[in-house]
């Protein structure tokens, strides 16, 4: 098991050694292809530039487990979102990623909106869904007495979830290390050096070169940067922002499913959500820009989905403001993936993964190794993965603090550290000796929930500074 973080590369991954297949990029998608290829006897690298597993858009999406019921029919996302949605259910309950099976209501404010119904209710059957109907407006405030009035009807969309982002990518990770996945984290690439038959590609990082027979491009919204390293230009990625608002958990009897929007030209447009940890989110807003690194939420933003809060669920703009974050999503254009192998490059690139790349993920794991297999990989015969069983940081299911047993085997359990989302001296221990520890108090709140409630770690963040720098060391 390698997880290397800072200086020099190990010995073990030198220029003398050279890997099956490294993939660049630890989101989501990643590192959900490092795990499907972990089934097989491959010398298999994880490249990543920033310090920590799902740190670019992986962390700050809507965190929906997706029917697929509105994709584009006969896409390659259509088919691997319906796919992946069921690999991910299933995933989730073997290794503990909480998930809430909410439903959604598409939700029709006007006539046009009412109108475009059907369609996407034969969009839906067309996609494999078949378990849309249409509500009255009698039907949908019954069902959601707190929205806001004026609604026309809803379309009913059972089998739409939320899901943990945070735990999803970090178990698909865990996973795969524990497989014998190489993790290199602080590792930007800068430059590729050619690969082909019988010619390994070169990857120059800060910290040393890197040797692999196959490449996988992973990197999210450097998706098109990253290809031209290898000499393509294929599609170029435009950054589009969504900033959204987490109200506090006070706001969860407010809401009962996923209050979807119509859908418009710029995505599927402004929700309101509950969430696995027990708050209400609403967002997020669609702004196409020039800049991959501009994460930061706007007053303009931030007031626009005030508005278009206040007519959805007008209660919810009583409630107090958790966090406001902001995420950027790649758009390229299409309405589709950009997954192409390059078979003469022994390269494959997996762009164009939108929001619902968290629901397609393992689905995305599994055509990632069928393109390398089809560029000449020779995979081998499979082998079982290491078991992973997750900590829990859902609302819907029982925490430490709440287990008695647990804490009278460990009295750490019973020790809250930080009381607004009750997490427990145990669980920031544990998450510091797991196989893929957070480098920052981030990758520890992503991992317990340490400082992700209302005071926003203004009373536990010294108390939990002190255990992560200890537990660092």
């Amino acid at each position: 098991m390698t997880v290397t973080r800072r200086g020099a590369l190990p010995d073990s991954s030198t220029p003398e050694t050279t890997y099956d297949v490294t993939v660049v990029g630890a989101g989501v998608v990643g590192c959900a292809v490092a795990r499907e290829l972990a089934r097989h006897s491959l010398r298999v690298a994880l490249v990543e530039a920033r310090s920590d597993i799902g740190e670019g858009s992986s962390k700050a999406n809507t965190a929906i487990l997706h029917t697929g019921f509105d994709a584009v029919p006969g896409s390659l996302e259509a088919r691997l979102v319906r796919e992946g949605g069921r690999l991910l259910a299933a995933y989730a309950e073997e290794t503990g990623i909480p998930v809430e099976p909410v439903g959604a209501l598409l939700v029709a404010w006007d006539e046009e909106q009412l109108a475009a119904l059907p369609r996407l209710a034969d969009k839906a059957v067309r996609n494999g869904h078949h378990g849309t109907r249409p509500l009255s407006p009698a039907e949908l405030y019954t069902r959601e007495p707190h929205l806001g009035p004026g609604a026309l009807g809803a379309l009913d969309v059972p089998g739409e979830s939320v899901v943990c982002s945070w735990t999803t990518p970090l178990a698909y990770a865990t996973q795969a290390v524990l497989s014998g996945v190489d993790l290199h984290l602080d590792c930007p690439v800068e430059k590729v050096g050619p690969g082909g038959p019988g010619t390994p590609h070169r990857l120059i990082t800060r910290r040393g070169v890197l040797r692999t027979r196959f490449l996988v491009n992973a990197c999210g919204l450097y998706a098109d940067a990253f290809d031209a390293l290898v000499g393509r230009h294929d599609f170029e990625v435009t950054p589009r922002r969504g900033q959204l608002v987490v109200f506090d958990k006070f706001a969860r009897g407010l809401v009962r499913h996923i209050l979807l929007p119509v859908p418009g030209a710029l995505g599927k447009g402004v929700l309101i959500a509950p969430t696995v940890y027990g708050n209400v989110m609403l967002g997020p807003t669609a702004e196409d820009l020039d800049d991959k690194t501009a994460t930061g939420s706007t007053a303009e933003g931030l007031a626009a989905l005030r508005e278009q809060g206040r007519r959805i669920l007008p209660p919810l703009l009583d409630e107090e403001v958790t966090a406001v974050y902001a995420g950027l999503r790649a758009a390229t254009g299409a309405e589709d993936y950009k997954c192409v192998a390059h078979p003469e490059l022994r390269y494959v690139t997996v762009g164009g993964i939108r929001s619902t790349g968290l629901t397609a993920s393992l689905a995305l794991g599994r055509h990632t190794v069928e393109l390398l297999a089809g560029a000449g990989l020779e995979l081998g015969p499979e082998r079982p993965l290491a078991p992973v069983r997750m900590p829990n940081l859902g609302e819907a299911f029982p925490r430490p603090y709440q287990d008695a047993a647990r804490i009278a085997r460990d009295p750490a359990y019973g020790s809250v550290v930080c009381h607004c989302e009750r997490v427990t001296r145990g669980e920031i221990r544990d998450a510091l000796a797991s196989p893929v520890p957070p480098a920052s108090l981030d990758g520890l709140r992503r991992r317990t929930r340490a400082r992700a409630g209302r005071c926003q770690g203004f009373s536990c963040g010294a108390a939990v500074r002190a255990l992560f720098e200890e537990g660092a060391r």
